[in-house]
């Protein structure tokens, strides 16, 4: 089963059989079953949709078939073609349109795509939200509108400088200072909609910009969730060419990881940190990451005098904290920045933006900005599922065992179980986009790090019998 319906949406690889990948007749339905909730909850006599799509191969068969569903139930729509996550989360509030649909499977290779769905803010809609659609689509409860009232598409390919001038505008961004700095950056935008939209910001900042796979054809030149281990042209790019940094995003740009003056990996969870360290530096306040991201954006906001609070994964439930925390900076620990200034979402031109002009203020390199931080190292490890592996019996043994360890100092079953240990973490959790389960580990040293995520993966075989 490679259909996975979730808050993050519906997911799925391309080809094989209707409702067990995402089929030409999955997107259809699931794009009739979001119409019908729009059409159901909102009483306005015409609807519009805004959508975009990232650049993976799939993009136009999957775009094409969902504009013309929602036309076919009498919804109007602003195609936005090729764009990016949070650009189309830009566009909804702007275009006042009732909702949007994302084409994208964000860091999933090639042969994924997915639907990620819009409330009329540009945020993610809820998980109940969600249960709704599903529900719809399952009952297949659809009412097409007649050929007199179907829907109109207005194609509008404005909305990458838009969102680059609505990032350019913040109050904390200086684009002028970064420009008297001269940076010199090295883009890999995996061959998606990335390698246009950040070096266009960047030229705009006054930065050089070094293009790395930046043609947007779908065709990724590795793997494109942004980890060190799919990183190593870049890194040594960024050495040859000299450069002050290297900025990695995924084919949707909603994650964003730096690479450090030296070829090093600044790392991803610190993408975050860094941004927030200079947010809070001008504007104090709260922030929150959800339960699988660094203990180092807890450090940096009691530093600056702030409260931290974490959240279960998913951007829907690090978004719904954030605004019950009145938090001014917030986001994922794989890069995900959500900076509420400008819109509820994970944006990687705004941690550009925010990041460089950190940088400009600041006479130290990259990696000594990151070595000046709190020093953290994470295991990020997985386990395949197979339908013999039942995964609630698994965290139901290890929250047993953890809850009775007296070396546990707290456990929490919010979003699958996180034992904290005095100087260590680790997560485990089933993930929302791939047929998985998530074990994230974090301790003093890398070394800690993976001896703690060893042992509790043979924890999880033993407890599971594979």
């Amino acid at each position: 089963m490679t259909l996975i319906k979730s808050i993050s949406g519906i997911r799925g690889t391309i080809g094989g059989k209707v409702g067990d990948n995402l089929t030409p007749v999955d997107a259809v339905k699931f794009a009739s079953a979001y119409g019908m909730f729009l059409k159901n909850n909102i009483q306005k006599e015409k609807l519009k949709v805004v959508i975009g799509r990232d650049a993976r191969i799939s993009g136009p068969m999957i775009h094409n078939l969902v504009v013309h569903t929602l036309i076919g139930l009498g919804i109007d729509v602003i195609d936005l073609g090729l764009s990016t996550t949070p650009t189309v989360e830009v566009a909804v509030p702007l275009e006042q349109a009732d909702g949007g649909i994302i084409l994208t499977a964000s860091h999933n290779p090639k042969q994924w795509n997915a639907l990620k769905l819009l409330n009329e803010k540009g945020e993610f809609l809820s998980g109940k939200e969600g249960e709704l659609i599903l529900q719809i689509a399952e009952s297949e409860a659809f009412d097409f509108s007649e050929v007199d009232n179907l829907g109109e598409i207005t194609i509008n390919d404005a909305y990458m400088d838009i969102h680059i001038d609505e990032v350019l505008a913040l109050p904390l961004v200086d684009a002028d200072a970064v420009a008297k700095r001269k940076f010199k950056v090295v883009v890999d935008g995996v061959n998606s909609s990335g390698g246009i939209i950040i070096p266009k910001l960047l030229e705009q900042m006054g930065v050089e910009c070094v293009k790395l796979y930046c043609e947007p054809n779908g065709h990724f030149p590795h793997n494109p969730e942004p980890l060190k281990e799919h990183l190593g042209d870049i890194c040594k790019l960024v050495v040859e060419e000299k450069a002050d940094f290297g900025i990695v995003v995924d084919p949707d740009v909603d994650r964003l990881a730096f690479i450090s003056n030296d070829g090093e990996m600044f790392g991803e969870e610190y993408t975050l940190v860094a941004v927030a360290d200079y947010v809070l530096s001008k504007t104090p306040g709260n922030t929150v990451s959800n339960m699988s991201s660094s203990r180092a954006l807890r450090d940096i906001t009691v530093q600056h005098g702030g409260s931290y609070q974490a959240s279960a994964v998913g951007e829907v439930n690090v978004v719904e904290l954030m605004k019950a925390t009145h938090a001014i900076i917030g986001g994922e620990g794989n890069g995900g920045i959500i900076y509420p200034e400008l819109h509820y979402g994970r944006d990687s031109l705004v941690g550009v933006a925010l990041f460089l002009t950190h940088l400009a203020g600041l006479d130290m390199t990259v990696a000594e900005l990151r070595a000046s931080y709190p020093q953290y190292y994470m295991s990020k490890n997985k386990i395949e599922l197979t339908p013999q592996i039942d995964v609630d019996a698994i965290l139901a043994a290890m929250t047993e065992k953890y809850k009775s360890d007296s070396s546990t100092s707290s456990l929490s079953t919010i979003d699958g179980v996180k034992v904290d240990f005095a100087s260590e973490w680790v997560h485990l959790r089933k993930s929302n986009t791939e047929p998985i389960i998530r074990i994230y580990t974090e301790a003093p040293t890398q070394e800690a790090a993976d001896m703690l995520a060893v042992r509790i993966v043979n924890e999880i075989k033993a407890t599971a019998g594979i």
